[in-house]
C-alpha cells in the first residue's frame, strides 16, 4: 500500500521536478506564429511619416543632420532604388510577420528563429546556437546577422552586418557600423518587440523605441513583388535627386503644420528628455509661433 502511495503521489512530483529541472522557463516562451502589425501604434509617423527637417527625439550628430538635410523623396523614384527594402531595424514600420522554428532534428533545440516580413518579403534569421558574429570585414545586409540569447523570458537579440540605412522615412541616417539589440517580450496575445540602435557615426547615444504585434493565428500573408518603372522622365540623365547644404525649402514643414518649435526640430539627445521641453518653456525665444493647421 505504501509503495502504491508513493507510486501514485511521490513519483508525479519527482517527474516534474525532473521535467522542470530541463525545461527552463524561457522555453516556455513561444514565439511562433502570425503576428499582425498594430498600425495605430505611433500612426504619424508609421502611416505618413515625420516632416522632412523634423529630427526631435533622435540623439542625432552634425554628421547626421547634414546628410538628413540634403534627402530628397524623389531618390525612391530612380529604378535602382525603388525596390531596397527596409532594414533590420525599421522593418516592423508597416508589416506584419510570421516566425517560425528550425528545430535540430536530433536534439529537438531550437537552433534558429525565421521572422519573415509580409512587406517587401524580407526574412531575417535569428541564430539560437551559440555562434559567433562574422568579422568586421564580412558582407553586410539589409537584415544583419542576428543572434539571439533567452534572458529570463525575454529573447535578447543582437544584430550586426547591416547595410546603411534610414532610421526614419525622412533622412534620418543609420551607418552600415550600427548595433541593433532587440528585447522580444510576449504578453498572451501581444508581442512587443523593444529595438536600441547604438551607431557610432550618427548617434551621439542609443536610439530606442518599440513596436507591439498581435497575434494573428488565422493571418495569411500574401506575395510581395517588386518591378522598378521609370517614374520621371524628364531628370537629366545621371541625376540623384538632392539638396546642397542650404537649400532644401521643407525642413521648416514640421513648425508649419504642428507647431514644433525650430529648436526641437533639429534633433539632437536632449529632444529625447522631458528638461528639454521645460526648458522651451522657460525661454520663449527658443519658441517661434506657428502657422494654425
Amino acid at each position: 500500500m505504501v509503495r502504491v502511495k508513493w507510486a501514485t503521489c511521490v513519483w508525479p512530483s519527482v517527474a516534474l521536478a525532473i521535467v522542470g529541472a530541463h525545461s527552463p522557463a524561457s522555453a516556455q516562451v513561444d514565439l511562433a506564429g502570425e503576428w499582425a502589425n498594430r498600425l495605430h501604434e505611433d500612426q504619424a509617423y508609421r502611416g505618413p511619416g515625420p516632416e522632412v527637417g523634423e529630427y526631435q527625439g533622435f540623439p542625432i550628430n552634425e554628421a547626421a543632420r547634414a546628410k538628413a538635410e540634403s534627402w530628397d523623396a524623389s531618390v525612391y523614384t530612380l529604378p535602382e532604388r525603388q525596390c531596397i527594402p527596409f532594414a533590420a531595424d525599421h522593418g516592423l514600420t508597416i508589416s506584419s510577420v510570421r516566425i517560425t522554428r528550425e528545430v535540430d532534428p536530433v536534439s529537438q533545440e531550437i537552433i534558429a528563429w525565421r521572422v519573415h516580413h509580409e512587406w517587401q518579403a524580407q526574412t531575417r534569421t535569428i541564430w539560437m546556437d551559440g555562434r559567433p558574429h562574422p568579422p568586421e570585414w564580412a558582407p553586410h545586409t539589409w537584415q544583419g546577422f542576428s543572434t539571439g540569447e533567452w534572458v529570463g523570458s525575454l529573447l535578447k537579440v543582437t544584430t550586426t552586418h547591416l547595410k546603411m540605412a534610414f532610421i526614419d522615412r525622412n533622412g534620418v541616417p543609420r551607418s552600415d557600423r550600427a548595433t541593433l539589440t532587440e528585447y522580444f517580450a510576449r504578453h498572451g496575445d501581444y508581442l512587443t518587440i523593444i529595438q536600441i540602435i547604438e551607431d557610432p557615426v550618427y548617434l551621439t547615444e542609443a536610439f530606442v523605441r518599440d513596436r507591439t504585434l498581435v497575434y494573428n493565428p488565422g493571418g495569411r500573408m500574401g506575395g510581395y513583388s517588386c518591378r522598378p518603372a521609370v517614374e520621371i522622365v524628364t531628370r537629366e540623365p545621371g541625376h540623384v535627386p538632392h539638396y546642397l547644404p542650404g537649400t532644401n525649402p521643407f525642413l521648416d514643414a514640421a513648425t508649419e503644420k504642428w507647431g514644433v518649435p525650430p529648436a526641437a526640430t533639429r534633433g539632437g539627445a536632449e529632444t529625447m528628455y522631458p528638461e528639454f521641453a521645460r526648458r522651451l518653456r522657460a525661454d520663449p525665444g527658443q519658441r517661434r509661433v506657428a502657422k494654425s493647421r
